[in-house]
């Protein structure tokens, strides 16, 4: 997947408060920032499966509590609900439905149930809205010196790239001279762009595109020269974490490497602790992202950066189909994260 982080920043302040007679009355009280729009609805939800939908809702409560949830889910349907309670534990159950059955004021319910919606936009959108992703990405051109590097390690080699979105890395590596790229892709939608774009290539003999995600990498233990993700693993457990961590390096061959381009700024400690070299490249700061046209650029701006105000600004400004990263509030893509495997 994708890191979506870098575009949100969720600030959250829950209060509860008990009263006299024992019942619990839940005050949500949420300064919350999103620089996106978000037209998704909760039975939208729907779209993935299980095991899916249960890894991201896990990192969901990280950020929420049970009684959010349950408060968020008051207006769900009946296999909604189903589909939430099968991924809570017994006693997660019991507290979720003490708290939904409860009268809960409106206003608040539909606040919480936006929460939710915010966290699971970025998700959605990959599931749902795949085009309109890759109108977003397309542009978000990696820094040119970062496959320049790595051209020793991929060239003639077996290559994965793990949540490979719509190929971004894929055709980078082949460009570099990649022998193999499995390209794994959980999302539906962007495995079915991906697999479109390949129909029309003549890199089309060096890719094995399918589904897949770090959580459970369908290949055999010791398979790739290089495991890579691009934009795409973070410390996150249902985006990587330790779990993941173990599955790259499990199908990578002694001698081999995992390369993790662009990522989040908050986990480069985090992978430095585990043995991983951080390059950042020079020139992240004149770096823009190329959209596919001007009415692409305001399409994306007015999902995607919809309260980030300084975005439409610049576009109507320049009238220019391009955005300085700087601009956007975000690093750029130059910079990558490489672990050698012994």
């Amino acid at each position: 997947m994708r890191v979506n982080e870098r575009r949100i920043v969720f600030a959250l302040c829950r209060q509860f408060v008990i009263g006299e007679n024992g019942a619990r009355k839940l005050r949500v009280e949420i300064a919350m920032e999103t620089t996106f729009a978000n037209p998704f609805q909760l039975e939208d939800l729907l779209a993935f499966d299980e095991a899916h939908f249960c890894r991201i809702l896990g990192g969901c409560l990280r950020n929420l509590t049970l009684e959010q949830l349950a408060c968020g889910m008051r207006a769900a349907s009946v296999q909604l609900l189903q589909r939430v309670v099968s991924c809570l534990s017994r006693d997660q159950r019991a507290r979720f439905f003490q708290v939904w059955q409860r009268l809960v004021p409106w206003d608040e319910s539909e606040r919480a149930s936006q929460i939710l919606l915010n966290q699971f936009f970025w998700e959605l959108t990959y599931w749902q809205t795949p085009e309109l992703y890759e109108e977003l990405t397309i542009g978000e051109q990696l820094h040119p010196g970062i496959f320049r590097q790595l051209e020793p390690l991929v060239r003639g080699k077996v290559v994965l790239d793990a949540g490979a979105g719509t190929g971004r890395a894929s055709f980078e590596c082949v460009c570099a001279g990649a022998r193999l790229v499995y390209a794994l892709e959980p999302s539906p939608g962007l495995l079915r762009l991906l697999k479109q774009k390949l129909t029309c290539s003549p890199a089309a003999k060096s890719f094995l595109p399918g589904a897949g995600d770090f959580a459970s990498v369908p290949l055999a233990s010791q398979s790739v020269d290089l495991a890579l993700a691009c934009s795409a693993f973070t410390a996150q457990p249902e985006q990587g974490g330790e779990s993941g961590l173990e599955e790259l390096r499990r199908v990578v061959r002694p001698g081999g490497a995992i390369v993790l381009i662009w990522p989040r700024p908050e986990d480069r400690r985090w992978l430095v602790e585990r043995g991983f070299h951080y390059v950042a490249l020079p020139g992240g700061q004149q770096m823009t992202v190329r959209f596919p046209s001007f009415t692409a650029a305001l399409r994306c701006a007015r999902r995607f950066y919809a309260h980030n105000q300084n975005v439409l600004r610049y576009l109507l400004r320049t009238r220019q189909p391009e955005v300085p990263f700087s601009v956007l509030g975000f690093n750029a893509p130059c910079d990558y994260c490489w672990l050698r495997i012994r």
